[in-house]
């Protein structure tokens, strides 16, 4: 039996509370198949490569949800860097009532065997938020932008992780200013471009991707 998204994200938004607890394992899929009311051995049809399926299917649940976000936003009048900045922030701020799963899942990511699964899914959703605020670049500007986005995207989840702030203001504050300085320093652009253009096949694990289904 084929199953749809829509039976994975509920699958997903049952078992956020127990990640919480039990971190993205084997025993907190199994609690939130039993909270969805559905049999345990629906895990191997939904996610058929265990845990690793169900985190690649909340990354992609939360960029759904930011990009749904983005489109109710009149984004025609603002300037590339602010939709950005806006693309962060929601990417975000659609993670804040489960933030304790997701700082679970941080910690997972961060190991080295789960490296692969980190870069992936951290380019795929810089690389929706480039393509939400307009920018369509068929050329090394493409792996260019990405690039710069990524490490601001990382330090920011971790600074969020962190923030006890009201509101998290703190976090927006540390997100406008590393986008200011990140966009303002055309000689780490450079470097970046230097970099990657010395490799036999740039960026080879993370080439230009199709747009993804909504």
């Amino acid at each position: 039996m084929k199953i749809d998204r829509a039976l994975k994200d509920k699958i997903l938004l049952a078992t956020l509370a127990h990640a919480a607890f039990d971190g993205w394992s084997d025993k907190a899929l199994t609690a939130g198949l039993g909270d969805a009311g559905l049999d345990a051995d629906m895990a191997a049809r939904a996610f058929p490569g265990g845990v690793a399926d169900l985190i690649e299917h909340a990354s992609d649940w939360a960029d759904r949800c930011m990009l749904e976000q983005l489109e109710k936003g009149d984004l025609a009048g603002m300037r590339v860097r602010d939709k950005v900045t806006r693309g962060v922030r929601l990417r975000l701020e659609v993670l804040i009532p489960h933030r304790e799963a997701f700082r679970r899942l941080a910690s997972h990511l961060a190991l080295p065997s789960n490296t692969p699964l980190a870069a992936r899914l951290m380019w795929r959703t810089v690389d929706a938020i480039w393509y939400a605020a307009g920018d369509e670049a068929a050329d090394f500007n493409y792996y260019t932008k990405r690039g710069l986005l990524v490490p601001v995207y990382t330090a920011t989840t971790l600074y969020w992780l962190g923030d006890e702030s009201e509101g998290y203001a703190d976090t927006w504050g540390f997100l406008e200013r590393r986008i200011a300085d990140t966009l303002k320093i055309p000689a780490y652009k450079a470097r970046l471009q230097g970099m990657v253009s010395s490799l036999p096949n740039p960026f080879r694990l993370f080439t230009r991707p199709g747009r993804r289904a909504r």
